[in-house]
C-alpha cells in the first residue's frame, strides 16, 4: 500500500503537564491518519503509478531517519517555509493568469485532486516547477521562465506532472528533499547524507509515476516528450534540430554502468530514460483506455506490471 499523504486530520493537541500545548507531529500518527481522502487518492492512482515508487516509499517509512526527517519538514514548512519560497511570488487564480489556473484546474479535474494552490515566482531557478507542502495543503511554484518557454499544451504536462505528485502523496517527501538540499546549513545537509541518497532513490522513481500523470493530463506523447527535452535542453530552439529515436539510440549506445551509477546520484532519471519510460506507458492497455483510438494504439497493450518491469531495467544502476 502507497505511503498516504500527511494527514487528512489535524495533529493532535497534547498537553505537558497541564501547561503548554504540544503539537503531535509524529510520523506513526501521519500514518495512522491515513485513512480517507488520502488513502482514497492514492487508491486512484494506482491505476497508472509507478510500482517501484510506492515500494521504495513503503520501505523509507520504517525507516526512523526518514521519519524525522519527515517530522522536521512539516515543522519547517507550517512555520517559516512556506513563506520564504513564496514570498515574492505571484499567486495564480482567475484574476491573475487566469490561462494558466485553467490548467491547473483541468488536471485536478482529471486527477481528482483538491485545487492546489499555485504560484509564478520570479526567483526559481530557470525553467523550474516544484511542489512543496503536504498532500492536503500543495503549494505548486513554476518558474516565469517556465511559462515564457513553453507552449500552452507543453505546459499543462508540467503542471499535471505537478499534480501527479500530489494525487500520489509524494509531496512530503519532495519538501524534505528540497529542504535538506537547498536550504539546510552544510552540518545538516553532511549529517543527513543516508537520507538524502534515499530520498534521491525514491524519487527517480517518483519522476516515472509523475510523468505518467501529465500524459493522462495531455492524452498527447509527442507533446509531452517536447516538454521533457525543452526541460532538460533549457532551449526551445535547439529542440526543433532534435530526433529524438536518434537520440535515444545514442543514449543506449553509451549507457554503462558507470553512467548508470551517475543517474544514482540524481533526484531525477536522465532525460532518455523519462522519455523511454513514458514511452513504454503510452503502450500500455490502461492509456489507450483512457486516450481512446489514436497512432500506435493497435493491439491489446502492455499490462501495467510488463511495462513496470521494463521500467525497473531501465532504472537499474547496475546490471
Amino acid at each position: 500500500m502507497p505511503a498516504c499523504a500527511w494527514a487528512s486530520a489535524r495533529p493532535a493537541v497534547r498537553y505537558d503537564a497541564g501547561l503548554m500545548p504540544a503539537v503531535d507531529l509524529s510520523f506513526s500518527r501521519y500514518v495512522a491518519a491515513c485513512k480517507g481522502a488520502g488513502q482514497a487518492r492514492a487508491r486512484e492512482a494506482a491505476a497508472y503509478a509507478y510500482s517501484g515508487d510506492w515500494r521504495v516509499r513503503a520501505t523509507m517509512d520504517k525507516l526512523r531517519p526518514v521519519t524525522l526527517a519527515m517530522e522536521s519538514t512539516v515543522r519547517f514548512w507550517n512555520t517559516v517555509g512556506k513563506s520564504r519560497l513564496v514570498g515574492s511570488a505571484v499567486r495564480v487564480g482567475e484574476r491573475q493568469f487566469p490561462a494558466l489556473y485553467a490548467k491547473v484546474a483541468r488536471c485536478a479535474d482529471v486527477l481528482q485532486i483538491p485545487l492546489p494552490a499555485v504560484y509564478v515566482s520570479p526567483e526559481l531557478a530557470s525553467l523550474g516547477a516544484h511542489t512543496f507542502g503536504t498532500s492536503e495543503d500543495a503549494t505548486l511554484v513554476l518558474s516565469g521562465a517556465l511559462v515564457d518557454h513553453l507552449t500552452e499544451a507543453e505546459l499543462l504536462f508540467v503542471i499535471g506532472h505537478e499534480c501527479g505528485h500530489i494525487q500520489n502523496n509524494h509531496v512530503v517527501y519532495l519538501t524534505a528533499l528540497y529542504t535538506l538540499t537547498q536550504t539546510a546549513n552544510l552540518i545538516l545537509r553532511l549529517g543527513a547524507q543516508p537520507v538524502v541518497l534515499a530520498l534521491r532513490a525514491w524519487s527517480r522513481r517518483a519522476e516515472i509515476t509523475s510523468d505518467r500523470a501529465g500524459l493522462l493530463c495531455t492524452r498527447d506523447l509527442g507533446i509531452a516528450t517536447a516538454a521533457l527535452i525543452k526541460l532538460a535542453l533549457g532551449s526551445r530552439k535547439l529542440y526543433g534540430d532534435i530526433n529524438v529515436d536518434e537520440y535515444l539510440r545514442q543514449f543506449e549506445e553509451a549507457r554503462d554502468d558507470l553512467r548508470r551509477l551517475g543517474e544514482a546520484f540524481s533526484t531525477h532519471p536522465y532525460l532518455p530514460t523519462r522519455v523511454t519510460a513514458l514511452r513504454l506507458f503510452a503502450q500500455t492497455a490502461y492509456f489507450r483506455g483512457v486516450a481512446g483510438d489514436g497512432p500506435g494504439s493497435e493491439g491489446p497493450g502492455l499490462s501495467r506490471e510488463e511495462c513496470d518491469a521494463q521500467v525497473a531495467d531501465l532504472l537499474a544502476v547496475l546490471r
